[in-house]
């Protein structure tokens, strides 16, 4: 069967949905390259924005990426085409993350609905640094984020009281330590956008994502201004009670960081469309020895990949992106 190509234009459209997905510190470690006669779409690891000293493994590199690959999923459907993905398919070069065969559906399967109605939520979705409402997350939207997590092999969590202090304890010890060993901070200040540059950067944390100092409660939090002064950011109370869920893959190899990527994205586009404002905290896992205590202690099994914030409350604002052109190549 002749199969139509695609344009330039649709590609290119598509890539720039896939790279509003979280990476951390908003690096966006990824590139793509389209293969045009085979209508293959190639992600790939940008390893020059990996964060040695946060992400020695390129854990949250690969999580960052899985993202994208999953808005990518989600924009192909909504774009009527279907996708073949292969994790890793050149097993000599682990920074192939990914290979998407794209499709008509008369030429494979059906287009995935479940995917295509996501996509509103896609340019939506921002992480939150403010406070959320103290108010419960229903059980029916509870059970859709458990299941769709599982629809991208991975799980998802609501810790019970107990856990949850334990986990928020465990942020408390994170940022003690970024307090104590300041060269623990250098992938963070890399990654943030103060001043003027926070209004012409194309990647990082600008400033004005930063959210309000917290000046009380517990809701899990990171400066990202540390010492640094930011002009009119304020303080104000979070939540006493956040709601926290911790998303885990069964093993913790770069397929699971992937499959722990596409699961996350899925998760946070479902709460978007919920209502919910969401955010992301990978600060405790990035100290393997917190890693394995942010486990849930009744299971014990699996591999904490992320935690999560969700609520009620603003959705923040949203954060720069590279130009297509400098994360696309088109052969």
């Amino acid at each position: 069967m002749v199969t139509q190509q695609l344009d330039a234009k649709t590609v290119t459209a598509l890539v720039a949905d896939a790279t509003t997905a979280p990476s951390m510190h908003n690096a966006q470690p990824w590139h793509f390259r389209y293969v045009a006669a085979e209508r293959l779409l190639l992600l790939r690891a940008d390893l020059e924005r990996a964060m040695p000293r946060s992400d020695p493994g390129n854990r949250a590199l690969s999580i960052g990426c899985g993202a994208a690959l999953l808005n990518l999923r989600v924009a192909a459907a909504h774009a009527g085409l279907t996708t073949d993905v292969r994790q890793l398919p050149e097993p000599g070069d682990p920074a192939q993350l990914a290979a998407v065969r794209l499709a008509r559906p008369e030429e494979t399967a059906r287009v995935d609905d479940a995917l295509a109605r996501l996509y509103p939520a896609i340019r939506q979705r921002h992480t939150s640094r403010h406070p959320f409402d103290e108010k419960d997350i229903p059980d029916d939207v509870r059970t859709t984020l458990v299941e769709v997590a599982a629809a991208e092999e991975a799980v998802l969590l609501f810790p019970g009281a107990w856990h949850a202090e334990t986990l928020l304890d465990l942020v408390h010890d994170a940022e003690s330590r970024d307090a104590t060993e300041p060269e623990g901070r250098v992938d963070l200040v890399r990654w943030t956008r103060l001043g003027t540059d926070a209004d012409t950067a194309v990647d990082g944390v600008p400033e004005y994502a930063f959210g309000p100092r917290r000046r009380d409660g517990k809701a899990p939090w990171r400066d990202f201004a540390g010492r640094r002064p930011v002009a009119d950011r304020g303080s104000t109370a979070f939540e006493r009670r956040p709601h926290l869920a911790l998303l885990s893959t069964p093993g913790d190899r770069p397929a699971d960081w992937l499959h722990a990527g596409q699961a996350l994205e899925r998760i946070l586009l479902e709460a978007t469309l919920a209502g919910l404002a969401t955010s992301l905290t990978s600060h405790p896992l990035e100290s393997d020895d917190l890693r394995r205590l942010a486990r849930d202690p009744m299971a014990g099994r699996g591999h904490v990949q992320m935690v999560l914030r969700l609520g009620y409350g603003p959705q923040g604002p949203a954060t720069p992106r590279r130009p297509v052109r400098d994360v696309l190549d088109l052969d």
